[in-house]
């Protein structure tokens, strides 16, 4: 059996999953959020939140792409449960990082433009 095509069906199922399922609340809640930052331009909040979204979605496909790249070949399911918790759990990582990045920069540069 080959259990490289099967990481990488499970991987790419897994993560995309992820992926759609964390940018679609972090889009939701990110409206919420620069409304607050910027209450009286909608229309820029929209923009700014769209302009995240593109590059979150382009930033982790990305980088998964590249992450099935650099797989050594695996030769028992032990391996292949060891590699996957390896790989999603660094994608879930870059997802908090990039996230928790993203606030901090919204939120100091808006309030360095309003001052």
């Amino acid at each position: 059996m080959d259990y490289n095509i099967l990481g990488y069906a499970i991987f790419i199922t897994v993560i995309v999953f992820i992926i759609v399922v964390v940018g679609k609340i972090c889009y939701r809640n990110g409206n919420i959020f620069v409304a607050e930052l910027i209450p009286d331009h909608l229309d820029l909040c929209q923009q700014i939140n769209k302009s995240l979204l593109v590059s979150y979605y382009l930033v982790n496909i990305g980088y998964c792409a590249m992450t099935l790249v650099g797989w050594e070949t695996i030769l028992s399911s032990q391996q292949l449960i060891e590699v996957m918790a390896v790989k999603v759990a660094t994608i879930v990582c870059i997802l908090s990082v990039l996230h928790y990045l993203n606030i901090y920069l919204l939120t100091n540069t808006i309030h360095k433009l309003i001052k």
